[in-house]
C-alpha cells in the first residue's frame, strides 16, 4: 500500500515538507556574481585561485581565545538522544581541545545564506563565523573568489590521511587545501517500488514506457546534467561544450514527449513517498530516509554511473580562529568520530577508515552501500567539473531555458 504523509510519522512529514535542499546553487549571474569584486576594509592580499583581489585574514586568536563559531545544515551533526541542543562528538572535542563550539545550524538555501553574509565578506568584515559549509558547486566560487582561508593542512594529520580518495584531487580543489568535504551524497535514481518495477539505468529512465509522464529530475544544473553525460557515455568530471549539448539534447527529447512530469527541487521526496511519481533523478541521503520508513522506497546507482557531491566546510577569509576550525574538522576525520556521525546522518561518509570503525558498533549499517560506496561503485562515481563563471552562465542558461527554472 502507498504511504501518503497523513500515514507517516510525524517527524518524517515535518522533514517532508519543511526539509530544504542541499543542493540549492547560486545559478548562473548571482550573488557571489553580483557582488563583483572585494571592497576591502583594510588589507588587501592576492586571491590565491586568481580571482578579485582578498582580505588578507586576520591575526588569528585561537591561542588565547578557545572559541570558535559554526554555521552548517539542519540535520548534519550527530544528537543526544534526549536532547537535539547537544551534540555528543562535539562535545568530545571541546572537552579534549578546551575550546568551546558555537554551534548553529543556519544553513537552509546556498543562496538564502550568502545573502545573509556577503556583504561583510565583500567589504572584509568578520561575519561572526569561522566555518560555513557549503554545496560543492556553490564553495568553489566562494573559494575562487577569494572568501575563504586555504586550509594549513600540515595541522590536519587525519584529515591529510583520512581524506577518502574518491574525494582527492578533484578539479574543485586538486590540492585539497581549501575544502573539507563535511558529508558527501550520490545523485542517481529514487524509485517507488510499490507503483513501479526497479530502474536501473538513466536511459530506463528515460525511455520506458510505463513510466511515462511519472518521472521528475532535478533543477540542479550539475546533478542533473551529470547524470545525463554519463547516460551518453561522457564523464561528469571532464567533457566538452558539444558533450554538454549533445546530453542536453537527449534530455530535451526526453521532456518533449511528456515523458518527464516537471523537474524540482527537494518537493520530489513528497511525491516519491506518496507513489505519485514512480521514479525520479534524486539524492542518496533523501531515500536513505525515506526507505527508513517504507523498504519499497529505493535508491538505485545507476548502471551509467552516479554523480558525487559533497557539502564543503570552508574557513572564511574574515576569520580569527582558523587555527581552532582547523582542529575541528581535523577531529571529525579520525574515523571514530566520523563513523559515529554518519551513523547519525546517514550520508556518504567522506572519511576512509570509518566504515570499519562503524562495523565495530553497527555491522548491518556500515554494510549500506549509500553511507560506504562500494569499491566498483566508486569506480564509476564522478565529481561534476570545476566550470569558469562564463562557462557556469553558459550552461545554466541552456539549461534553465529548457526546465524553465
Amino acid at each position: 500500500m502507498n504511504k501518503s504523509p497523513d500515514s507517516l510519522p510525524p517527524e518524517l512529514r515535518s522533514m517532508l515538507s519543511a526539509r530544504p535542499s542541499r543542493r540549492g546553487l547560486l545559478r548562473a549571474g548571482g550573488l557571489i556574481a553580483a557582488a563583483g569584486t572585494l571592497a576591502a576594509c583594510g588589507t588587501k592580499g592576492s586571491s590565491s585561485n586568481g580571482g578579485s583581489p582578498a582580505c588578507t585574514p586576520p591575526a588569528d586568536a585561537s591561542a588565547s581565545e578557545k572559541t570558535l563559531n559554526f554555521s552548517n545544515w539542519p540535520g548534519y551533526l550527530d544528537e543526544a538522544a534526549d536532547n537535539a541542543e547537544v551534540h555528543p562528538t562535539m562535545a568530545e572535542f571541546t572537552a579534549k581541545s578546551g575550546v568551546k563550539v558555537s554551534y548553529v545550524a543556519d544553513i537552509n538555501d546556498n543562496n538564502e545564506f550568502w545573502g545573509k553574509v556577503s556583504a561583510q565578506l565583500t567589504n572584509c568584515q568578520s561575519i561572526s563565523r569561522d566555518i560555513m559549509v557549503l554545496s560543492d558547486s556553490t564553495a568553489v566560487r566562494v573559494v575562487r573568489q577569494g572568501y575563504t582561508q586555504p586550509l594549513d593542512v600540515s595541522k590536519m594529520p587525519n584529515f591529510v590521511k583520512n581524506l577518502h580518495p574518491m574525494l582527492r584531487n578533484s578539479d574543485i580543489d586538486p590540492q585539497n587545501n581549501h575544502m573539507a568535504p563535511w558529508q558527501s551524497g550520490l545523485v542517481g535514481i529514487g524509485v517507488n517500488t510499490n507503483v513501479t518495477k526497479e530502474v536501473r539505468s538513466i536511459d530506463e529512465l528515460l525511455t520506458r514506457p510505463d513510466l511515462k509522464g511519472k518521472v521528475v529530475c532535478l533543477t540542479e544544473m550539475p546533478d542533473t546534467m551529470g547524470l545525463m553525460l554519463h547516460s551518453i557515455g561522457k564523464s561528469a568530471a571532464k567533457f566538452t561544450d558539444d558533450d554538454y549539448d549533445n546530453a542536453l539534447a537527449k534530455l530535451q527529447k526526453a521532456v518533449q514527449s511528456g515523458h518527464i512530469r516537471k523537474f524540482t527541487g527537494n518537493d520530489y521526496v513528497q511525491d516519491l513517498a506518496k507513489g505519485d511519481i514512480a521514479a525520479c533523478m534524486a539524492w542518496s541521503g533523501d531515500v536513505i530516509q525515506l526507505n527508513a520508513q517504507d523498504p519499497k522506497v529505493k535508491f538505485i546507482s545507476p548502471a551509467e554511473g552516479a554523480v558525487l557531491y559533497s557539502d564543503e566546510a570552508l574557513i572564511p577569509v574574515t576569520s580569527a580562529h582558523a587555527a581552532n576550525a582547523m582542529a575541528l574538522l581535523d577531529w571529525y576525520y579520525d574515523p571514530a568520530i566520523a563513523a559515529r556521525l554518519s551513523a547519525f546522518v546517514n550520508y556518504v561518509c567522506p572519511v576512509a577508515g570509518a566504515q570499519e570503525e562503524m562495523a565495530k558498533f553497527n555491522p548491518e549499517l556500515a554494510q549500506n552501500e549509500l553511507i560506504f560506496p562500494t569499491p566498483e561503485m566508486q569506480k564509476s562515481l564522478q565529481i561534476f567539473m570545476s566550470l569558469s563563471e562564463a562557462k557556469e552562465k553558459d550552461y545554466q542558461s541552456k539549461f534553465q531555458a529548457l526546465t524553465g527554472a
